[in-house]
């Protein structure tokens, strides 16, 4: 489908907004009279429950290349927002062979097949074609964080390039300082725990107790403990599993007298101050470092329990969109909301760097 944007970008003249060829399609299945529904569902082992449905066109000819993008683009970034390991689909069985082949070992999303499946739920993600009434119903929790600012506090941001750190006193900053760091490919998982401890160290060094710490980061945190992330992709899985997953818990037990000690996804961290600066809710976060972090707080001022790792949702249709280096797939939002755009727009536009 040809789609054109009403306003061009100028460093990007190829871009094709997600958004508008979606809607295109779903103008162009809506006017089909022969067009079918599909319901999909993704679930976890824990029976967290997403839904999505849509139509498709007519499963023929020319129509099977628009079908497969345009459900296969809708699930990676469901994958990516809400997270499952489980893809029920109904309604269509070629679409469900479709993702089948596409999502497990050796097909072209091998990667989120591992990643989201075995790192983050424990177990490969599966696709099953069911029929309409076996499909769960939507089920999702929700979990507040703490909005108090009393006391003698510690908060940190743990980044691709740096530490951030800040010491707090009644909602006052009393002490900031950013630490640059390179922990991307270093593969002793007591580099990363010495750096985290090091800037804890110097924000404690400000203030006359410590009452709490609170911190963000990249990569999937869950209870405060790393199901993974990017900072630690040089560091192997087993290392990962018996040091750095619980390093959070380990620091607070071991260093802090187990005093209040929380870890969040860097993107919740930022949608959650967000809902404090307006005084507001419903407020979607994006922070933009060295990649993409994304966060959510709902209507009620609640954080989801959502995955809400936008870096690797597809937001740019184009063929010939940017290639993450990391997931090998076009077009996603680390390319297009993090430092990496500059990266990828300077060397055609000739851009400083």
């Amino acid at each position: 489908m040809n789609i054109q944007p009403k306003i061009t970008p100028v460093l990007d003249p190829g871009f094709v907004p997600a958004v508008l060829w979606n809607q295109a399609f779903e103008a162009k299945a809506a006017a089909d009279p022969a067009s079918h529904q599909v319901d999909i569902a993704l679930t976890r082992n824990d029976g967290t429950c997403f839904r999505w449905s849509g139509k498709l066109l007519p499963h023929t000819g020319e129509n099977i290349a628009l079908n497969e993008t345009y459900v296969e683009r809708i699930v990676k970034f469901l994958l990516w927002q809400k997270g499952g390991n489980i893809i029920l689909v109904a309604g269509d069985d070629a679409i469900a062979d479709m993702l089948a082949s596409r999502y497990c070992k050796g097909g072209i999303r091998e990667f989120d097949w591992d990643f989201i499946g075995k790192k983050i739920y424990g177990s490969p993600i599966e696709v099953k074609k069911v029929s309409v009434e076996e499909l769960p119903e939507e089920y999702s929790g929700s979990m507040t964080l703490g909005r108090n600012l009393d006391g003698c506090r510690i908060g940190f941001d743990l980044g691709g390039s740096d530490r951030k750190c800040a010491a707090v006193v009644n909602g006052e900053v009393v002490y900031s300082e950013e630490v640059v760091w390179d922990p991307y490919f270093q593969k002793d998982p007591q580099y990363h725990i010495d750096g985290i401890q090091d800037s804890l160290e110097r924000a404690a060094a400000h203030l006359p107790r410590v009452d709490a710490i609170g911190g963000s980061s990249a990569g999937v945190i869950i209870n405060s403990e790393v199901r993974t992330s990017s900072l630690f992709r040089g560091v192997s899985q087993e290392d990962i599993e018996k040091t750095l997953g619980k390093v959070f818990r380990t620091l607070q037990k071991e260093k802090w007298n187990n005093i209040p000690f929380e870890v969040v996804n860097d993107g919740e961290v930022t949608a959650l101050a967000g809902a404090m600066g307006m005084n507001d809710n419903a407020v979607l976060g994006v922070a933009m470092g060295t990649s993409e972090a994304a966060g959510y707080v709902d209507p009620e001022g609640h954080i989801k329990p959502w995955l809400n790792e936008l870096a690797f949702a597809p937001v740019d249709y184009s063929e010939e969109g940017g290639v993450d280096e990391w997931s090998k797939d076009m077009g996603v939002g680390a390319l297009y909301f993090s430092q990496q755009a500059v990266a990828r727009l300077a060397p055609p536009r000739r851009l400083p760097v």
